[in-house]
């Protein structure tokens, strides 16, 4: 190739030798799977053999299922639940997308807009503590840094990427005057509650990587107490259910873990051809121009890298070619493996090539491309968030209590903001230059510091009493017809 890529190549027996160690195969991405997440998916099998897994949705139908767009919102809650101990975004379409895809068609969601709701959710379960998939094990290998930091770092993000699909699937319910499912159609509530101890395994993992445990020793605790709570209801895990579990993990482990292996490959020929220090400097060079520029062209190379690939190859990649020219850009280590975690997740839902939103498309029987772009409109925060958390890193957790609080305040009013810019509604139907007012309150909001905070609350509040005033009016007009 031309220029800063020309490279005068290898013969095989160099590169067979070189990818065949823990410079490429063996290295760090298969480490960390045989290491860390073989305990997690043993950990996600346990739940689905004790029947954790089917609650956990049917806790979500209880909660939302009856409010207007109901299944849409029990799509978001059980995506998340399931999504950050899958590992996988087309692998929690496809398990949770069977139950709530049809429903939400059911109650008046177009095909590919129901398919994009659950891409979206499913997506965003891998940056949702406290497992968040393999990505964040592979982070605090490549990192140094631990695991339990990375999890506390991800908590203000997660949180705002699932708060801004609620609100665009709760704004997309009001468009259309949607309403819930009727009480014949939820799970038993009484019921429900008095099996809420299947949530314990969460809460001890939780509580085990709060008190320092290591990741190995809280991952075994956790998978232990599943098999312990299992007892108490009717999906008791004896000898022979436990094998089944272990027998589904292993169905689980094995594409996983070729994706893992396959990812080193991609790492080592990075590294041995030194293409991601040319990158570096690439990146660097259009860092000269603008910061922001420079931002932008990491997250494109991100997006672009991660496309028609699982999140835990998509991220490796993207750590391995962008990440070390975002450090040499001044970002934290931390806060530069965050953008590019961010990108290398939601390329699972960004057009031509969104895995997750084509899984979704195929059950909700609609069009891969229409669903792939209705996902990355619901998914929108996400490529939002991260660039602001590289000037404010406030939202992870990088601060004073108080600058945290604040920014995590103003981050969730913004991200409402901008569901509603996205989704055309403000307490009523809206038209392009409203939007683009919403948009830019979003902005202000998001973007941190008591100026942009107090001009995006303003511009709010003019623009309630403009939409206040315009639904008096239309009001006044209906009547007078």
């Amino acid at each position: 190739m031309p220029g800063i890529l020309h490279h005068d190549g290898y013969d095989l027996a160099r590169l067979t030798t070189y990818l065949m160690t823990d410079n490429g195969i063996l290295g760090p991405t298969l480490g960390v799977s045989a290491t860390y997440l073989i305990l997690f998916i043993v950990f996600a099998a346990f739940l689905q053999a004790s029947g954790a897994g089917d609650y956990f949705v049917k806790l979500a139908f209880a909660v939302a299922g009856h409010k207007k767009g109901g299944p849409a919102k029990v799509a978001v809650i059980a995506s998340g639940l399931m999504g950050t101990i899958n590992g996988s975004s087309a692998g929690n379409v496809v398990s949770t997308g069977a139950f709530t895809i049809p429903l939400m068609k059911k109650v008046g969601y177009q095909p590919k807009v129901a398919g994009a709701i659950e891409a979206a959710a499913s997506s965003g379960g891998q940056i949702l503590p406290p497992i968040m998939g393999a990505g964040a094990f592979i982070m605090a290998d490549v990192t140094g840094i631990p695991y339990t930091d990375i999890v506390l770092a991800a908590t203000i993000p997660g949180i705002l990427y699932f708060l801004s699909v609620f609100f665009m699937v709760d704004f997309e319910a009001s468009k259309l005057g949607m309403k819930g499912l009727s009480k014949d159609e939820l799970p038993n509530k009484a019921l429900l509650l008095r099996q809420l101890y299947l949530f314990s395994p969460i809460i001890i993992l939780i509580v085990c990587l709060v008190l320092g445990y290591s990741v190995i020793r809280a991952g075994t605790l956790s998978g232990i107490s599943v098999i312990v709570v299992s007892w108490l209801g009717t999906n008791k895990m004896g000898l022979g259910r436990i094998f089944h579990a272990l027998a589904l993990a292993g169905k689980m482990a094995i594409p996983l873990l070729s994706v893992c292996a396959t990812a080193g490959i991609i790492v080592g020929i990075i590294s041995l051809t030194g293409v991601g220090l040319r990158f570096s400097t690439i990146l660097l060079a259009v860092a000269d121009n603008s910061t922001i520029l420079a931002l932008i062209f990491a997250m494109l190379i991100s997006v672009v890298l991660g496309m028609g690939m699982p999140t835990t190859a998509a991220y490796a990649v993207a750590a391995a070619v962008v990440a070390p020219g975002l450090v040499q850009l001044g970002l934290e280590p931390l806060v530069a493996h965050f953008f590019v975690f961010f990108f290398a997740v939601m390329s699972a839902i960004t057009p031509p090539v969104a895995l997750a939103a084509f899984a979704g498309a195929a059950i909700a029987g609609s069009n891969s491309m229409q669903t792939g772009v209705q996902s990355f409109k619901i998914g929108i925060s996400a490529f939002i968030v991260p660039f602001i958390f590289c000037f404010n890193p406030a939202l992870l957790m990088q601060g004073s209590v108080l600058e945290i609080a604040m920014a995590t305040v103003t981050a969730v009013f913004g991200i409402y903001l901008l569901s509603a810019a996205v989704q055309g509604w403000f307490i009523s139907k809206v038209g392009l230059p409203v939007r683009a007012l919403l948009m830019l309150a979003a902005l202000l909001s998001i973007a941190g510091g008591w100026q942009t905070d107090l001009a995006g609350i303003a511009l709010f509040t003019l623009l309630i009493f403009f939409q206040k005033y315009q639904s008096r009016k239309n009001e006044l007009k209906a009547k007078v017809q």
